[in-house]
């Protein structure tokens, strides 16, 4: 049966009624106060040689994390929906409070592990209360002899609220409230960010010129402002390293990621190798539009007409029904999210630009925010995220301890859900127009991800590099965002976006630092995934759901050579991956000839 009259606001009553006012709610936070005060104690008097006691703080500390994800992603909705709501940003200060002393927690529990000798710690991770978290438990306890004393990681923990967490934090508040005047059928409107950046995709190109225009004006006024914020986030992430004897600053975000820098180099040299094939496809694309080389905006402009934007049923019914070809139960479970009106879609200012899902553990439920207008690149960000939550719902039933899944896996996901319903949706065009419409919607993702983010990753590679010796000059960031692009897309566009490093959120999240390799990663790791699914159909699934369910307790190697049979360090991967997205440039060439 089809759905209709989807609702495109989310319900987030069933999780704390009453939204920034609710009592629940407080409640609810004050609990988890008490409760770190508590477990700070239990964690002192804890012998960390008897397996009883430790297993009761384990227990203890994966209660109190659940929760404070729970209330956290909850206040991270309110925000969202309603950048203007004083409430929940005030509760989300306090929050970050919360947790600077539930890190701190962790940070002196780690104290405890570092204590046991290692004959008695192989014993201990085979008693029964604690053998299903060795491998948490193991991470743990060899990344906190790679840090710093409890007294001192516990001040970089307190002083985060208020010198690091607090740049990211006014960031989110600033780009908020941004409002860029736009003019549109003869109106002058004043749009959010989220808005004017679905008019840089438009089909035409003086629409796409205004826009990028407009949007370039309004981040050179919030140029000083965001170099500040972006020098003290690196200031702050380099002073811990150096404190650590961290030498390399990807240390920390390859060990969140449970991968390896051989992995991840591989990764870049087989793109790099492979990319003369996309820069044809820039051409092809430059000549199309009667251009000497692409701009900035016109690598995402649309090189054919399609009859209309699709309708946000038309999307919710075309995602579940292509989802069933390969997995059922995730057909099934996308069916309830947009039933039960897990998803924040609607078009309108006064939301936080981009999109995102979040879990509420507790809940065992997911929340999906995004701005949909109706184009195909919104139909695959609600697939991408829809596969987001899927991969929470799989987890669901482990050890939410186990359920830590590194951003790089839970990228796999979401792009193989994207994946799927990109190709179906190229398969079943009614026109060759529109298929080949569509087909480009699919490549400018490769682009996107082979070079887009490769810049990103160059730029914040080089961008640490010259903040270690000094602040960085708002002139000297649009040098290396301009250098970082250019190399990245083999100096095949005449125009580029020297301003990104300012309007690109991820470079000021600072839960996860360079939040960019990670979505590479995924997208050509699931683009594995995706040719198995393709040769083995349905009966994939079930292996499907094993290997996410692993993604909380092993490395990507061992994931790969566990579920695939596969060597991640070795180009051979890599190499038969990105062959899936030559293969649609090649089809595009020849299409277009």
């Amino acid at each position: 049966m089809k759905l209709a009259q989807l609702s495109q606001q989310w319900n987030l009553e069933n999780i704390f009624a009453g939204g920034s006012s609710s009592e629940e709610l407080q409640a609810y936070i004050s609990s988890i106060e008490t409760k770190v005060v508590e477990l700070k104690s239990s964690i002192k008097q804890c012998d960390p040689t008897n397996p009883t006691q430790l297993s009761e703080v384990v227990e203890e500390l994966s209660a109190l994390s659940s929760r404070l994800h729970e209330s956290s992603a909850y206040v991270g909705c309110l925000v969202a929906q309603d950048v203007k709501d004083k409430e929940a940003v005030a509760i989300r200060g306090k929050l970050d409070s919360i947790g600077a002393k539930y890190h701190s927690l962790w940070t002196q529990f780690d104290e405890k592990l570092k204590q046991v000798s290692d004959e008695e710690w192989k014993a201990l991770l085979q008693s029964e209360g604690l053998a299903q978290y060795a491998y948490i438990l193991n991470e743990r306890r060899q990344n906190a002899v790679e840090k710093l004393s409890f007294n001192q990681e516990s001040l970089i923990n307190d002083l985060a609220v208020d010198g690091y967490h607090a740049w990211s934090n006014l960031y989110d508040l600033v780009v908020g409230k941004m409002s860029i005047p736009f003019e549109e059928d003869g109106e002058v409107k004043e749009l959010s960010v989220g808005q004017l950046d679905n008019k840089l995709s438009s089909q035409s190109k003086e629409v796409r010129e205004r826009a990028f225009e407009a949007y370039q004006n309004a981040w050179a006024e919030q140029e000083d402002f965001c170099a500040e914020a972006l020098n003290h986030l690196a200031g702050f992430r380099l002073s811990t390293y150096e404190h650590r004897n961290w030498e390399s600053v990807l240390k920390e975000p390859l060990k969140i990621n449970r991968m390896s820098q051989e992995t991840l180099d591989t990764m870049w040299k087989v793109i790099t190798d492979h990319k003369d094939t996309f820069v044809k496809y820039l051409n092809r694309k430059a000549e199309m539009l009667n251009l000497e080389k692409l701009g900035w905006t016109d690598v995402d402009a649309p090189v054919g007409k399609t009859e209309s934007n699709v309708s946000y049923d038309e999307a919710a019914n075309f995602i579940i029904e292509q989802f069933k070809q390969y997995n059922p139960k995730m057909s099934e479970f996308s069916r309830q999210a947009f039933e039960k009106s897990w998803i924040e879609a609607e078009d309108r200012s006064g939301k936080r630009p981009g999109g995102f899902c979040t879990s509420f553990p507790n809940a065992q439920e997911t929340r999906i925010f995004m701005t949909f207008s109706g184009t195909p690149s919104n139909v695959s960000t609600l697939a991408h995220e829809l596969g987001h939550a899927y991969h929470q719902h799989v987890m669901d039933e482990l050890p939410y301890l186990n359920q830590n899944y590194a951003m790089n896996v839970a990228e796999t996901a979401s792009t193989y859900a994207e994946m799927l319903v990109s190709d179906a949706a190229v398969e079943t065009a009614k026109t060759e127009e529109e298929r080949l419409v569509l087909l480009e919607d699919k490549i400018q993702r490769s682009v996107a991800f082979f070079m887009n983010i490769h810049a990103r990753f160059l730029f914040e590679t080089r961008f640490y590099e010259e903040r270690s010796k000094g602040l960085v000059s708002v002139d000297r960031l649009k040098a290396l965002m301009e250098e970082a692009q250019r190399e990245a897309y083999n100096d095949a566009l005449g125009e580029y976006h020297p301003h990104f490093w300012a309007s690109k959120l991820h470079f000021y999240i600072t839960d996860v630092p360079f939040y960019n390799f990670p979505y590479t990663f995924g997208y050509l790791f699931s683009a594995g995934i995706y040719a198995i699914a393709k040769e083995q159909g349905a009966a994939f699934e079930e292996k499907y759901i094993a290997l996410l369910q692993d993604t909380g307790t092993m490395s990507v190697e061992e994931l790969a050579e566990k579920h695939l049979g596969e060597d991640l360090t070795k180009p051979q991967f890599w190499t038969r991956a990105i062959q899936l997205a030559v293969e649609d440039v090649e089809e595009f060439l020849k299409l277009t000839k």
